[in-house]
């Protein structure tokens, strides 16, 4: 499991990835209601980890790779029964995480790493990582935009009110090129930017997420940090937690709550950090979700 979204009812959409071979629907119980095998669809699709809705609810977004050709779609799902009903090019290789924005149209992450079929990385000389913007009606570019460093996978994001954050993973095959190489892009609707490049997080940013206030939070997993971005500081990174392997992150009116490798921790901008000791030895995938109680 990787990408999930919550539903009405507490319940939530999991989704597999690399190589993805299934969606399911949870309860607010954990009990799966419906489950889609993607290989008993026609062709040779699988799951790259990420599903969205549409603004009015009837439609799901997943982000999916053709192992035969490596070539990045959207299918366009009914929300009750998962079945594909429409899908269109994502321009790219290696789709990632999608967003709607305030428009409700589709942003799309294009992680642009070339993949065998069972998920393994392959010829990284031939990256081509990408941002693009697609109607949410009928799959139209509307624009696409890519980074001066072919090896930086644009991978993960979040909105912060107009601003669009995108967590980045360095794939440089020298492993100091990698360790320097910056973790943030910012999208502003007009221009895809690299605001810092701080090598705080050594190149890999596992997940991102508003921040409270302002900017974004990324989880500096091989750094073991969590970092702090503000559009008034645009050059600058601000350390506000040391976890071991940190990565899952989620925002909410308690603050910002880190996954680690022992335990969740919450950061507030005005309150003191607090840490809580899983239960028992847990490695936490790259996201999780608040739902309703």
């Amino acid at each position: 499991a990787h990408g999930l979204l919550p539903e009405a009812g507490s319940g939530l959409l999991a989704v597999a990835m690399r190589p993805g071979a299934w969606l399911m629907r949870l309860d607010a119980e954990g009990r799966v209601v419906r489950r889609l095998q993607i290989t008993d669809e026609a062709g040779t699709r699988r799951f790259d980890g990420h599903v969205a809705a549409s603004v009015d609810g009837a439609w799901l977004y997943t982000t999916e790779t053709d192992a035969n050709s490596g070539r990045g779609w959207i299918s366009v799902r009914e929300r009750e029964s998962l079945r594909k009903v429409d899908e269109w090019p994502t321009h790219g290789i290696d789709p990632h995480q999608l967003l709607l924005d305030a428009e409700g149209y589709l942003m799309v992450a294009n992680g642009g790493i070339p993949r065998a079929a069972d998920g393994r990385k392959r010829d990284l000389d031939r990256m081509d990582s990408s941002l693009v913007r697609l109607n949410a009606r009928n799959g139209e570019l509307l624009g696409q935009w890519r980074l001066d460093d072919p090896r930086s996978s644009l991978r993960h994001l979040a909105w912060s009110g107009s601003l669009l954050g995108i967590a980045l993973q360095a794939e440089h095959d020298d492993p100091s090129k990698r360790a320097q190489a910056p973790v943030l892009a910012v999208w502003d609707g007009k221009a895809l930017i690299v605001p810092s490049h701080a090598a705080d997080g050594e190149g890999y940013a596992g997940d991102i997420a508003p921040a409270p206030g302002g900017g974004f939070v990324l989880s500096g997993q091989r750094a073991g940090n969590v970092l702090l971005w503000r559009p008034e500081r645009p050059d600058a990174l601000q350390r506000i937690a040391e976890i071991t392997e940190p990565c899952a992150l989620c925002t909410g009116a308690e603050g910002v709550l880190m996954a680690g490798g022992r335990g969740v921790g919450r950061w507030h901008p005005t309150e003191p950090g607090m840490m809580l000791r899983w239960p028992v030895a847990m490695a936490v995938d790259n996201h999780w979700v608040v739902l309703d109680s």
